[in-house]
């Protein structure tokens, strides 16, 4: 599974640019949304099992769809298996979407120190094809 998750996969899609913005009745904090653009500024590109504990975090912060309403990954998307169980993952220990913000700001936190962080580098899309 080496290189079959990248930053850019993972998260692209949802870069949040805003400093605070609404998605259903969940309120991002700017803290948060600074540690989405600090997860593009990453030196090193994380561990697979980091972009995924990255990405379900994430997504349990959003709750654009919840988890039961999102659309199920195809018979052969590993990807995208691996993804959601990473979501699931974080909805079966019963994070809430503010506790998923904070644990995201915290793991940001250490990835900055894992992986280096450089605060002047242009942001990397996280998550392509």
């Amino acid at each position: 599974m080496k290189d079959l998750f990248t930053r850019d996969h993972l998260l692209s899609h949802h870069f949040i640019q805003n400093t605070t913005y609404k998605m259903s009745t969940v309120t991002l904090s700017p803290a948060f949304n600074q540690a989405v653009v600090d997860s593009k500024k990453l030196v090193k590109k994380p561990t697979n099992d980091h972009l995924l504990e990255m990405y379900g975090l994430y997504k349990q912060a959003l709750q654009d769809p919840p988890i039961e309403k999102s659309e199920a990954p195809g018979t052969f998307d590993l990807k995208g298996k691996a993804k959601k169980r990473a979501w699931q993952k974080v909805v079966d220990e019963g994070v809430t979407p503010e506790q998923a913000q904070e644990q995201y700001i915290a793991l940001i936190e250490q990835l900055k120190v894992t992986y280096e962080f450089d605060a002047s580098k242009a942001p990397e899309a996280v998550g392509g094809n």
